[in-house]
């Protein structure tokens, strides 16, 4: 395994279809967890460690166009219920309609709320 996903931010788990296009590598998953800066997606040949893609999440709202960095990778750990195989990634690049969609999602499965005045100054980074 390679780097370590961060917990600073509320996440949902929730499981949401996506689609990645890395150059000529096309990959399919599934989210596991998403917060407003990144998300766990579950798949079987996750990309390599400080790798930037567009990442497309298909919510039930809307899909979700955004480019990505792998931060974590279990491309050669196990492949279990607790680490199932899959890669964490940033967000690079989102829309900020897009960030408060995600936001909303998180306030409705996270005890831990984000405030709303937090939500007006939220950027990417």
């Amino acid at each position: 395994m390679v780097g370590k996903p961060s917990t600073r931010y509320p996440k949902a788990p929730v499981k949401w279809y996506v689609s990645a296009q890395a150059g000529s590598k096309e990959i399919d998953g599934v989210t596991k967890e998403i917060s407003t800066r990144q998300a766990y997606i579950c798949c079987s040949k996750p990309l390599r460690f400080k790798e930037v893609f567009d990442l497309v999440i298909a919510s039930p709202e809307r899909d979700i166009p955004i480019k990505a960095e792998v931060v974590w990778s279990n491309k050669y750990g196990y492949d279990d219920q607790i680490t199932p195989r899959g890669m964490g990634v940033r967000f690079v690049e989102i829309s900020e309609e897009d960030l408060r969609l995600i936001a909303d999602v998180v306030n409705e499965h996270d005890v831990v709320k984000i405030a709303t005045e937090y939500l007006d100054i939220l950027e990417t980074e």
